[in-house]
């Protein structure tokens, strides 16, 4: 096995499929990375029993073979090496030689039957859209996931496929998000839930671009195809909350907020809370104007800003971290918000049309 490659290109290759490695395994191939040639393509894949994903470089006449190289020694000596190009090789001991330019390292390899291999979706479902896409629609729901594995159903993001449209939904039991859009594919009707941590390292690989990204559901796995980058996660089994029951549908009240200047309001006076002087954040919402204030041992702050609508003197809690997560996640100028008392979810929506719901909790306030 050899190949040579331009530093910068493999070390987005190797940095990408290291990216599923862990140290913590009783599978020593685990540990490192999978490197397949052929005469014109490298493969390097990483994988975690969980997740795996494969990062693809093109390259002129490569020598066919295969081996498992250490992804942290592998990834530390092409970051370290000059901007130049790197040879990698390997013979049939499995000693791998790393060349570049008067540089030269030797390692240890495992064979690659060693390392287990990856699962591949075998039914015909897809969706296809845009990288970009993608992105926004993870990027904008995936701080609602849960972190309790008690409720491992939680821990991933639902996918909800109607008729032409796609949900992307999390919940973590204090606060929802929906992000909602039209793309194309190859069935009317499925749902599938991807653990969040994995939709997090698609993410990162996702570019802001109108390259396709193509996802493909099996029947434990799920395949996210990037074209030279391919994730591939087992699924979450088990029963997603009914999200659409949980959404209230006629709100008392319907505000309209500048989304910069709200979030800029409830960042200030977050300022006085802390992991140890905690207190929730207290909104009233009145007639053309929104109070915000917050008290702790620290001190008292208040801020206030102008709305458009009538809250009808409402008063309501929120705990300041999760009124921070869902505002970021806004992407318009302005934003619809939605209540109906005290106690009843808010909701954080767009002026027009359903492209996302933010939904947060209140705190019972004394």
């Amino acid at each position: 096995m050899k190949f040579t490659c331009e530093k910068a290109v493999l070390a987005q290759a190797v940095n990408a499929a290291s990216r599923t490695v862990t140290s913590r395994t009783s599978i020593p191939a685990l540990e490192g990375v999978l490197c397949e040639v052929s005469n014109t393509t490298v493969t390097l894949t990483g994988f975690n029993l969980a997740t795996g994903i494969r990062a693809i470089i093109s390259i002129e006449d490569g020598e066919p073979g295969a081996v498992v190289i250490n992804a942290r020694l592998l990834g530390d000596i092409v970051r370290k090496s000059s901007d130049d190009f790197i040879t990698v090789e390997a013979d049939e001991r499995l000693t791998v030689t790393i060349k570049n330019g008067m540089s030269e390292f030797k390692l240890m390899g495992l064979a690659a039957t060693d390392f287990p291999a990856l699962p591949e979706p075998e039914n015909d479902l897809t969706i296809r859209m845009d990288q970009s896409l993608l992105k926004s629609m993870i990027s904008m729901t995936i701080f609602a996931v849960s972190d309790n594995e008690n409720k491992l159903i939680h821990t991933g993001e639902l996918f909800d496929y109607k008729n032409g449209r796609l949900s992307v939904v999390a919940v973590d039991g204090y606060r929802l998000a929906v992000r909602r859009e039209e793309v194309e594919s190859s069935s009317d009707n499925f749902k599938f839930v991807v653990p969040g941590a994995a939709l997090r390292e698609c993410e990162r690989l996702c570019e802001e671009s109108d390259e396709q990204v193509i996802i493909t559901l099996g029947g434990r796995h799920i395949t996210f195809d990037l074209g030279d980058r391919v994730l591939i996660s087992r699924l979450i089994e088990g029963e997603f909350l009914n999200y659409e029951a949980a959404i209230p549908k006629d709100s008392k009240f319907k505000v309209v907020a500048k989304a910069d200047d709200l979030r800029d309001s409830v960042e200030r006076v977050s300022l006085i809370i802390s992991e140890r002087l905690k207190n929730p954040i207290r909104c009233l919402f009145d007639d053309g104007r929104l109070k915000i204030w917050c008290q702790t041992a620290l001190g008292r702050a208040n801020d206030e800003l102008l709305v458009e609508g009538d809250g009808g003197e409402t008063e309501i809690g929120f705990n300041n971290r999760f009124l921070q997560d869902a505002l970021r996640a806004v992407p318009d100028e302005s934003v619809r918000v939605e209540l109906s008392s005290g106690l009843s979810p808010c909701l954080f929506c767009p002026l027009e049309g359903d492209k996302y719901t933010f939904m947060v909790l209140p705190v019972r306030l004394k």
